[in-house]
């Protein structure tokens, strides 16, 4: 790869408290290819598409369908070439974006490892319909979230002993937003849900909004009729495919209760019982569900952002966490939806 934009060298980080290794108890990501090591430039571009609102998924340091897809996006907002590739003309057109570096060092605070944590994790809905939030599992969930990664990813960045406590400094994605002047009438719950995803302030506002199920993306074209943003998303499945055709948004629901009917799963007994689901990061439909003219049907949040891209959904369109909250800030009811093949 054309080494235009640099990484940057790491940290070793020590202290004291519960380490790294000894706070994944949520379900792991799936594992990489062997070789397919963390490569600082890989991250970089990442971080800076991200930044610019073509996001690559989960920011890892590798090549894969979320990336190519990303750069697509990236290309065809410049009207360069459509490679998918980190190609010459692609990398001169993120260089003047270059002082946006890949990682940065986060000093934790008792506030970015505060919980409430979720332990043990309940499987039954009615069981989790007890809970007083779907939380994170652990503090380095709750930290990989915040800078759209994995608890993985953040180990390979600093070490499986580095210890979680408040004035250890640790090195991170940088995925810090541009701005977090949140409108002082939304709800405080949903602003610190946004500060705590490190979610931008400023977004560009929709004119439309368009679902390519053969790209597993969605596009986010402003009033004038560009390419704003893009997102890697799951849509539907062979027995829940995504609804073919236009639709309208009606409105977004922020850090939803979610109402598990098992009658619309097709891989649920009936006979099971509704439950009311907290609101929550770890809830089924993530921090926000952005509602469709189409019954039953939204845009919604992840607990596993990992998966985005690679699993099927119950025919709604999943997004991780950042990205969906990204989008509800984008879109308003009313905003056309567009599902294409």
């Amino acid at each position: 790869m054309n080494r235009v934009i640099a990484g940057m060298v790491g940290l070793a980080v020590l202290g004291a408290g519960a380490a790294f290794g000894q706070n994944q108890t949520q379900p792991a990501a799936p594992a990489k290819a062997a070789g397919s090591a963390l490569s600082r430039d890989i991250l970089h571009v990442q971080v800076i598409l991200d930044q610019l609102g073509f996001s690559p998924g989960i920011l890892d340091g590798r090549e894969g369908q979320s990336l190519t897809a990303a750069l697509q996006g990236f290309q065809i907002s410049r009207q360069i070439p459509v490679t998918g590739k980190m190609d010459a003309r692609t990398l001169q057109a993120l260089h003047p974006h270059r002082a946006i570096r890949p990682t940065r060092i986060l000093r934790l605070t008792a506030d970015s490892l505060a919980g409430p944590y979720v332990r043990p994790w309940p499987k039954d809905p009615q069981a989790q319909a007890k809970l007083k939030t779907m939380g994170y599992r652990s503090a380095i969930e709750k930290l990989a979230e915040m800078f759209h990664t994995t608890p993985q990813v953040l180990i390979e960045l600093n070490s499986p002993d580095t210890r979680l406590a408040p004035g250890v400094p640790v090195q991170v994605p940088n995925a810090v937003p541009a701005s977090r002047d949140y409108p002082a009438d939304w709800k405080p719950e949903w602003r610190k849900t946004l500060s705590d995803l490190n979610v931008s302030a400023t977004q560009p506002k929709a004119g439309r909004i368009v679902v390519d199920k053969s790209d597993k993306v969605l596009r986010v074209f402003d009033k004038q009729g560009k390419l704003a943003a893009q997102f890697s998303v799951t849509t539907g499945s062979t027995r829940d495919p995504l609804p073919i055709g236009s639709w309208k948004i009606r409105g977004v629901a922020t850090n939803p209760e979610f109402h598990y009917n098992p009658k619309l799963f097709w891989d649920v007994s009936d006979k099971k019982p509704k439950a009311l689901l907290p609101p929550g990061p770890n809830s089924p439909v993530g921090v926000v569900w952005i509602d469709l003219s189409k019954e039953h049907y939204g845009i919604h949040g992840t607990p596993e952002p990992h998966l985005i891209g690679r699993t099927q959904s119950h025919g709604c369109i999943r997004l991780t966490n950042w990205d969906a909250a990204r989008l509800a800030l984008m879109v308003e009811p009313g905003t056309v939806a567009v599902f294409q093949e």
